[in-house]
């Protein structure tokens, strides 16, 4: 699960951290060049970093697909439902 959570957290960091990069190569006089590098890993681990969190929905989702399936299959919501 700690491993989902920080796959979401870098979906947002990855970009900040590019554009940093990005701003940094920029500004030395050495060339933009190694830049190129940095978006290469940076871009790898950002989409590793998005399967992951596509795999997390798809077992959620599919999770909550089944329980709704054995709650239908059983007769309705339960005895304890609020709603009518």
């Amino acid at each position: 699960m700690f491993r989902t959570l920080r796959a979401v957290r870098f979906l947002f960091t990855g970009p900040f951290i590019l554009l940093v990069v990005y701003i940094v190569s920029r500004v030395t006089p050495s060339g933009g060049e190694w830049f190129k590098w940095a978006a290469l890993g940076i871009g790898i681990a950002w989409l590793v970093s998005l399967v992951r969190v596509i795999q997390a929905l798809f077992l959620v989702g599919g999770l909550a697909a089944l329980v709704m399936w054995l709650r239908k299959r059983d007769g309705g919501d339960g005895p304890t439902s609020p709603l009518p």
